[in-house]
């Protein structure tokens, strides 16, 4: 058993007593690749799951008591009952993503029998690598798995992705789906209009290499920056009504997919100059110049084309910065020394507002990149191993599982 196996192992004897957990629930974290603020809008995002995740070591209960403790002391014990009804905790508690897979299935499913567990985690804590889709994903298999229910994968992403709006952020469907259907030297681009959502695998070119880089600034998706997210959202959703009112050529367009099957890229950032006033005019832009990124990326992939790859991260990161208007100082900066570097391209990853960069290098040029991240951003801060924390060389990994030991 691993180190941090035996170490749940204690702390749920601690918790719950000699009872034995039988069950071990992974759930990985994502880089998201390119394609940001575009999967709420029903556009197309481009991630890989990571070598890190979230993890619940759990045992059966024959009540409806779900009781959990963590192994990082910062975060508190939590108890409650399943039901359709969960009374959530404060907003940002983290026993807030375990309630939403609870609720979400209790409505699906009916009544359910609970479970004991300690969960753990690799991942930085808000960082935008998932790690809160990836503990809603691992307590839905975990109560899945201990009511003896099985949903295919595709409902399950659906289901899970808008039960996590119970913790009050209006995301899409992108950590959930790549959570859930990461495969291993594989990146994903997930598709969600029409329905039901689309899983299209590419196989990441074994001499390239993607590395994730910490701002050390905290992205707290349902705390603080809950509300600039929320309103992101908004934004887009009326840049798009106005832009179908305002144009003859997108009548009848009620998706931003459909209005980008009826109307050229080039028409409409053109348009949105005359309809749309700012910020409404950034947010559009920003919107269906990264989904078409994303199409273009998933292509220089396929052709192993690293050049054209790293251009166009640059140009995502230029576009969250300067229209969607979620970067920050210290995300910049990483990118910047990314690129003076060696790497081919660099933005931000996950939502913004802090968290983490990545950037993509030659295999090569790992080494001299990391060493460089270390010594320009990290070293002035007081950071002595970066790689134990900050500093992730991502490794595209499979989906979720539950085992038994």
């Amino acid at each position: 058993m691993k180190k941090s196996s035996q170490t749940s192992l204690s702390l749920f004897v601690q918790h719950f007593g000699p009872a034995e957990p039988k069950h071990l629930t992974r759930a990985p974290g994502r880089v998201n690749l390119i394609g940001e603020h575009t999967d709420y809008n029903g556009l197309p995002v481009f991630p890989m799951a990571l070598q890190r995740g979230v993890s619940i070591l759990f045992a059966e209960r024959d009540d409806a008591t779900v009781r959990l403790a963590n192994l990082d002391r910062q975060f508190p014990a939590c108890s409650f009952e399943l039901s359709d009804d969960i009374e959530p905790d404060a907003p940002g508690a983290w026993a807030n993503y375990v309630k939403a897979a609870a609720q979400a299935l209790c409505r699906r499913h009916g009544s359910l029998q609970g479970f004991d567990g300690v969960v753990s985690s690799d991942l930085p804590v808000a960082a935008g690598l998932s790690s809160s889709s990836a503990l809603t994903v691992a307590a839905a298999l975990s109560l899945l798995h201990r009511n003896d229910i099985h949903m295919e994968p595709l409902e399950l992403m659906e289901l899970v992705a808008r039960g996590e709006r119970y913790v009050g952020t209006e995301g899409g469907g992108m950590d959930q789906a790549i959570c859930l259907g990461g495969r291993p030297n594989t990146a994903l681009k997930i598709d969600f209009e029409p329905p039901p959502l689309r899983l299209n695998p590419t196989p990441v070119p074994s001499d390239w290499q993607f590395v994730v880089a910490h701002s050390m600034v905290r992205a707290e998706k349902s705390g603080a920056a809950r509300d600039t997210y929320n309103q992101r959202g908004a934004e887009c959703r009326d840049a798009l009504r106005r832009m179908t009112e305002r144009l003859p050529e997108a009548a009848g367009a009620s998706r931003y997919a459909d209005l980008m099957a009826l109307v050229s890229l080039k028409t409409l950032v053109a348009a949105a100059d005359s309809v749309l006033e700012d910020p409404q005019r950034q947010r559009f832009r920003h919107v269906i110049t990264e989904a078409d990124r994303v199409e273009k990326a998933r292509e220089a992939m396929v052709a192993g084309d690293i050049e054209v790859f790293g251009r166009l991260m640059c140009e995502s990161h230029e576009s969250l910065r300067n229209d969607y208007e979620v970067s920050c100082k210290s995300l910049d900066e990483l990118v910047d020394i990314a690129m003076s570097s060696g790497a081919k391209g660099a933005r931000l990853t996950g939502a913004g507002l802090g968290g983490c960069i990545v950037a993509l290098c030659a295999a090569e040029q790992t080494t001299a990149l990391v060493e460089a991240l270390s010594r320009e951003f990290y070293a002035p801060r007081n950071v002595s191993d970066p790689q134990a924390e900050h500093l992730i060389i991502a490794e595209p990994s499979g989906g979720a599982s539950v085992i038994r030991l």
